[in-house]
């Protein structure tokens, strides 16, 4: 069974920083494409980063880009995503989901089999 847990959220302060974790289990986690998606209240879930399963490449939204960095652990089956200089609108419920190959829109969500059931970020003005 695939499962996907992700923590590491909390309140924090603007220009603060987190660091959200994903434990996969269940798959062959170094043959999957991970990404990172948001959904705030009343919005869309949007694509925020991705990583692929092969060489390594890095996707961002332009709204985090320059502040987030996607990163992986293949070893402990585990990726995370460093946020830095958070802003309030930042704020949403993070997911980690996974795709069998880097889809061709790395940032849309449609493309991603697995997903998790989300952590709560809340960045204050």
């Amino acid at each position: 069974e695939v499962q996907l847990v992700e923590s590491g959220g909390g309140l924090v302060q603007a220009g603060g920083s987190l660091r959200l974790s994903c434990a996969a289990s269940g798959f062959t986690f170094d043959d999957y494409a991970i990404g990172w998606f948001r959904q705030a209240p009343g919005k869309e879930r949007e694509g925020v980063s991705c990583m692929s399963d092969s060489d390594g490449s890095t996707y961002y939204a332009d709204s985090v880009k320059g502040r987030f960095t996607i990163s992986r652990d293949n070893a402990k089956n585990t990726v995370f995503l460093q946020m830095n200089s958070l802003k309030p609108e930042d704020t949403a419920v993070y997911y980690c989901a996974v795709a069998d190959e880097l889809p061709p829109f790395p940032l849309r969500r449609s493309w991603y089999d697995y997903w998790g059931q989300g952590t709560q970020v809340t960045v204050s003005s």
